[in-house]
């Protein structure tokens, strides 16, 4: 009797009710979800986990850090307040530099938002007249003066707002 790859070593042994055959190999019952059906040296190179566990976030660099921080002060320009918000959330976990300037930038967009508001209701009045232009150069200025801090790796908190988010 020869053996070889097409001739099994044992006899094929039935396991369960008389008259019941085994599945194939491989067409079992899948594993409980989260396990792994087979051990990693056998699996295809696309299932195989990643060698260091789950993706872990790497630390930013100090470039990056400073794009990101000066971009949450200056985007707000075409993107208002939609621009340190993305900036504190995507970033907070991996910077603090990033945590701390998103969360400005952010409490001062929300508040001039208020304040462009009230200066705007106060056109009414004709207070407003006066009060419109000066918001904004000061919206303007006060964002230019942040992000020469951020571009410098320096903090800036913005005077005269609302800190809604500490």
């Amino acid at each position: 009797m020869t053996t070889g790859p097409n001739t099994p070593d044992q006899p094929h042994e039935q396991q369960g009710q008389p008259g019941q055959q085994s599945p194939p190999p491989g067409y079992g019952t899948p594993p409980p979800y989260g396990q792994q059906s087979m051990p990693p040296q056998q699996m295809p190179p696309h299932q195989m986990p990643p060698p260091n566990g789950p993706l872990q976030q790497q630390p930013m660099r100090p470039d990056e850090e400073k794009l990101w921080a000066v971009g949450a002060h200056l985007g707000p320009i075409l993107l208002g307040f939609i621009a340190p918000l993305v900036v504190w959330l995507v970033f907070k976990d991996r910077s603090a530099f990033l945590d701390r300037h998103g969360k400005e930038a952010l409490n001062m967009q929300i508040s001039y938002m208020i304040y462009f508001l009230v200066a705007g209701i106060s056109l009414i009045l004709l207070v407003g007249f006066v009060l419109l232009p000066v918001v904004g150069i000061a919206w303007l200025v006060l964002m230019i003066v942040a992000s020469v801090k951020a571009a410098n790796f320096e903090d800036y908190r913005y005077p005269l707002i609302f800190r809604f988010i500490g």
